[in-house]
């Protein structure tokens, strides 16, 4: 926080044109599956100023393995002095296992998938609309590997994940409640919710997903 304190940003919800920065319950959360599963193949949806993205790579670095991380997003079209914030929390240092994908999901994702063939962990922090965390979700989830998890933003939104659990049996799921990043402590802060779901190890899905 240091880092972004020196550039004098404004942090937290809405403030990246109406898009907020990791909520630090959601970035505990990624750091734990990365420092835990240790995964190759990482793909995130949403950048923004970068905190979820930092975290993800120095839980690579930490643990010293030679997983890549591919981020996807599509910087504000209305909000072009908000440019030069993408990704700034990110240092040079971490950049050489990081590629950003410059773009929306509905163009960017399914030929990303199939560049990499595989991932073991996939973060949904984009477009909260429950017709594309399902487009997210369903397409990273038929890519995902024996084992691997999908972490999901903010998906009180909708009802996306819900139905996502009913439709996906072989996998588990758990729904997480966590306070947002404030930077101020006494203003009312609304409750963030993120969820996680796991590929069975031992069960992998076959459903076919339509574009």
């Amino acid at each position: 926080m240091s880092d972004l304190d020196r550039l004098e940003l404004k942090l937290g919800r809405g403030a990246f044109a109406g898009w907020g920065d990791g909520d630090p319950g959601l970035v505990r959360a990624v750091w734990s599956v990365v420092r835990h599963c240790r995964p190759s193949t990482v793909i995130e949806t949403g950048v923004a100023r970068g905190l979820t993205t930092r975290f993800i790579l120095e839980a690579l670095e930490r643990e010293g393995c030679s997983g890549h991380l591919w981020s996807i997003d599509l910087p504000p079209p209305r909000a072009r002095d908000l440019h030069r914030q993408m990704a700034v929390a990110v240092p040079e240092g971490l950049r050489a296992r990081w590629s950003y994908v410059r773009g929306s999901t509905r163009h960017r994702l399914l030929p990303l998938l199939a560049e990499v063939q595989g991932i073991d962990l996939f973060v949904h922090d984009s477009r909260h609309s429950e017709r594309n965390l399902l487009f997210e979700l369903e397409h990273a989830w038929s890519a995902l590997r024996p084992g691997g998890v999908l972490i999901a933003d903010d998906i009180d939104l909708n009802c996306g994940f819900h139905k996502f659990e009913a439709e996906h049996p072989e996998g588990s799921s758990l729904i997480c409640l966590a306070e947002p990043f404030d930077p101020d402590p006494g203003r009312h802060r609304d409750r963030g919710v993120f969820g996680l779901a796991v590929k069975s190890a031992r069960i992998a899905s076959t459903r076919r997903v339509s574009r």
